[in-house]
């Protein structure tokens, strides 16, 4: 385990104990604009989300008979999260549906009646202050069954809403969003996010910007964030998608005249994020007010023996549905990459 280098150099790990596990599932019509993701099946990517969420609490698919992968078969991260969970349980593992088209089979699923937001291209059409004040609700209202709360998401193609986002805030960013791509597809994204920023202006508050090229899964983790953090530990699993929730967070405390208690948050993420040259996550949280606790975990599927697991070391998926948080939560647990590799490839090889 390592800390992102610009805050210390020690070895660190995640609270003691046992996690919470929430999945922020969510599907921003951006997804269906060609070429932007690939995290998915093929015309079907607002699966994705449904498909993830089932798989992660029951290591079974309802909605499609696939897991959802790229094309060039790169599993889901949900494979790591939920072969984390089979060597050492979550406390709990529970679905919010942040705006799913296809609602998730046998799960618990918190429902806070939001619709899938539209494409950022034409204006996602979010009343953002509502979403945001729903994460708050739920921030005050959670009931913590473990020791602390791992909060990880599941939204395709959220790497360009969440780049969109905090350009509109005014931060300097534009270069610093991973994606889930080997070879990123940047002229879309750039398209993408050059024709949702030039539908707002100056005179837009910062809600109403955001209502504009923002998704439901960011306000609402931005929300959530600062009630949550109140009450206890909340690990953001993720890249630089929770990373952008983060900095929406500080970004509208003033709007709401709240103090977010950053020592109750860390983020975590994968050092295929953290070492990722093509994305800059630690650019991304230097905008913070403040200075984060973040941390990645130096994990490989350099010796597994399904070899397209091996892509994950070369560059693809790279992070999403937990997994960040779920190899921390692995890592405090003295859980081993042997171990882990040989979890997830005994689920692929069951479903084989």
């Amino acid at each position: 385990m390592k800390t992102l280098n610009i805050f210390t150099n020690k070895e660190d790990k995640l609270p003691e104990g046992k996690a919470d596990f929430l999945l922020a599932a969510s599907v921003t019509k951006t997804c269906e604009i060609e070429g932007i993701t690939q995290a998915g099946i093929p015309g079907k990517i607002a699966y994705t989300p449904t498909l993830d969420a089932e798989f992660i609490v029951t290591e079974k698919l309802f909605s499609m008979p696939e897991i959802a992968e790229t094309p060039s078969g790169v599993p889901t991260p949900a494979l790591i999260t939920r072969a984390v969970h089979n060597l050492d349980v979550f406390s709990s593992v529970e679905i919010l549906d942040l705006g799913l088209e296809v609602k998730p089979q046998n799960v618990i699923l918190h429902n806070f009646n939001i619709a899938p937001s539209q494409s950022i291209a034409t204006g996602a059409n979010i009343d953002a202050k509502a979403i945001f004040r729903k994460g708050m609700d739920f921030g005050k209202s959670y009931e913590l069954k473990g020791n602390y709360l791992i909060l990880g998401e599941s939204t395709p193609s959220g790497t360009t809403t969440a780049a969109a986002s905090i350009l509109a805030l005014g931060f300097d960013c534009a270069e610093d969003f991973s994606s889930s791509f080997l070879n990123v597809p940047n002229e879309i994204k750039k398209e993408t996010i050059d024709a949702s920023l030039a539908l707002i202006d100056e005179s837009m508050s910062k809600f109403e910007k955001l209502g504009i090229v923002s998704d439901n899964m960011l306000l609402f983790t931005a929300g959530f964030l600062l009630e949550a953090s109140r009450r206890f530990h909340v690990v953001l699993a993720g890249g630089t998608q929770m990373a952008a929730a983060l900095l929406i967070a500080d970004a509208l405390r003033e709007e709401v005249l709240m103090q977010l208690k950053a020592q109750n948050i860390t983020l975590a993420t994968t050092g295929w994020v953290a070492n990722d040259a093509h994305s800059n996550i630690k650019h991304i949280l230097e905008q913070l007010s403040y200075t984060p606790h973040a941390i990645y975990t130096e994990f490989s599927f350099a010796n597994a023996e399904i070899p397209v697991l091996k892509k994950y070391d070369e560059g693809e998926a790279k992070e999403g549905v937990g997994a960040g948080a779920a190899l921390a939560y692995a890592n405090t647990n003295s859980l081993t990459n042997k171990q882990i590799v040989e979890a997830v490839e005994l689920i692929m090889y069951g479903m084989m």
